[in-house]
């Protein structure tokens, strides 16, 4: 039986849940997340969510939890799985710092689900699998590193593809999410996979559609003929590898084919899925925030440099992470018995942090549902707050400094050649932002920046 190491004091006493409070985490918590769709959103589902103020509801529905039970792990009264949810930012602290060993990032559930597209990648893996393709992906994004040595060519690349984003934006008069993804994974695959995938939309399609079978997890079959046809693809661009990649970069570091690097590279093309979404809701937060916004736009003017490291307009990236994450469900498993407090967790327990609770839990942050990027001057996470929008500890995402400083060269382009304003600005009120935000039917009135 393993002790979890304190963050800074006991944890919280465990507590088990009644069967109506469990029924009550399965339709307001667990059913509307995995309805939105936890590997691919599904577009009817997020919009009904905004509608209807799912995460809202989550969020009121873990508060009152915890002031039935405490702040401890609630265990809940599921027969066929063990599973508990993490009530207080303190515990999941200790559970993040705690991966993963005891705390598994590895969980059946997460298995299941990424064994459709990348059944070799690092979260999929445990034990010295885990650790070698850890190292393999920490060495190509060069994870303590606050900006990657190709950060220039990156920007550049940014600054080209957002260039053409916003033609056809002042073109149009407006820019929708389909015009903004479209040019956004022009830039990702160029970045990841090098200058021959620019056009590989057949690629993108591809794991699109794996990652919507991976959403049933264990409920779908795989679809194995796609999956290798997938993998194989990619292994194409790993073996005759653009140097200015990360691809590239990935071929040059890897040590041992046991690395699997093709299992590794879905999880890139995955990650800036969600960083796509967090960059658009950003411009929507900016638009009905003027004073901000001309902050940064006073910051992007002043840096020097391809690729500046622009710390408000992160903050503002990291802001919209915390308002709306994009990883809402953070699950680990215990590897062993843990001794909790005066408790314990029992082995194969799996174990929730649900983001959007810690991030807009209102009782006790002072500005759950505004926007304040001064919450992140200290950097990329707050675990202490439970702002936590790339994990925590050594299973934090390798990509914690890389995928907000590519949002950081989109937004900046776009920024610098468009004025853009939000159609629906009322569906951001200043005062109480929405619990859920739609960023598929976002849609801004563009015109040239000069314009105003």
């Amino acid at each position: 039986m393993n002790r979890p190491q304190p963050a800074a004091a006991s944890p919280h006493a465990v507590s088990k849940a009644s069967v109506i409070d469990t029924l009550a985490v399965m339709k307001d918590v667990v059913i509307p997340t995995l309805a939105k769709g936890p590997l691919i959103r599904r577009r009817k589902v997020v919009g009904l969510a905004e509608r209807a103020g799912m995460d809202d509801r989550a969020v009121r529905r873990m508060q009152a939890l915890r002031k039935k039970y405490g702040p401890g792990p609630l265990v809940l009264a599921i027969p066929v799985r063990a599973q508990a949810v993490i009530l207080s930012a303190h515990d999941a602290q200790i559970v993040l710092a705690g991966s993963p060993e005891p705390f598994a990032a590895a969980s059946l559930e997460k298995q299941a689900a990424l064994n459709h597209f990348q059944p070799g990648s690092a979260l999929a893996s445990h034990g010295a699998p885990r650790a070698s393709r850890r190292r393999l992906n920490e060495a190509t994004l060069e994870t303590g590193c606050p900006m990657h040595s190709m950060a220039a060519h990156f920007a550049a690349i940014a600054q080209e593809e957002m260039d053409e984003v916003a033609a056809t934006a002042l073109a149009q008069g407006r820019l929708d999410w389909d015009g903004f993804f479209t040019g956004w994974y022009r830039m990702v695959r160029r970045i990841v996979l090098g200058e021959a995938a620019r056009e590989d939309h057949a690629l993108t399609d591809l794991l699109e559609a794996l990652r919507r079978r991976g959403n049933l997890a264990f409920l779908r079959r795989k679809d194995r003929a796609g999956r290798d046809a997938f993998l194989a693809r990619l292994k194409a661009y790993l073996d005759d590898p653009d140097p200015q990649s990360l691809a590239g970069q990935m071929a040059r570091a890897c040590t041992d084919p046991g690395q699997l690097p093709h299992h590794q590279l879905p999880q890139y093309l995955f990650a800036f899925d969600p960083g796509g979404m967090a960059s658009f809701r950003t411009l929507a937060l900016l638009s009905v925030h003027p004073e901000t916004e001309a902050a940064v736009r006073a910051e992007a003017a002043a840096a020097e440099g391809p690729a500046p490291r622009l710390e408000l307009l992160r903050a503002c990236f990291l802001e919209s992470l915390r308002l709306w994450p994009t990883t809402p469900a953070i699950l680990r498993e215990t590897t062993v018995d843990v001794q909790w407090g005066e408790g314990m967790v029992p082995k194969n327990t799996q174990l929730l942090i649900f983001a959007p609770f810690l991030h807009r839990d209102d009782e006790l942050l002072e500005a759950a549902h505004r926007f304040d990027p001064r919450l992140w001057e200290k950097g990329n996470e707050r675990p202490e707050l439970g702002l936590v929008p790339f994990s925590h500890g050594p299973v934090i995402c390798p990509a914690v400094n890389f995928v907000p400083a590519v949002a950081t060269h989109a937004m900046r382009a776009l920024m610098s050649r468009l004025s853009l304003r939000l159609n629906q600005p009322e569906r951001l009120p200043t005062d109480r932002l929405p619990g859920t935000l739609d960023p598929y039917t976002l849609d801004f009135t563009a015109r040239p920046l000069a314009a105003g």
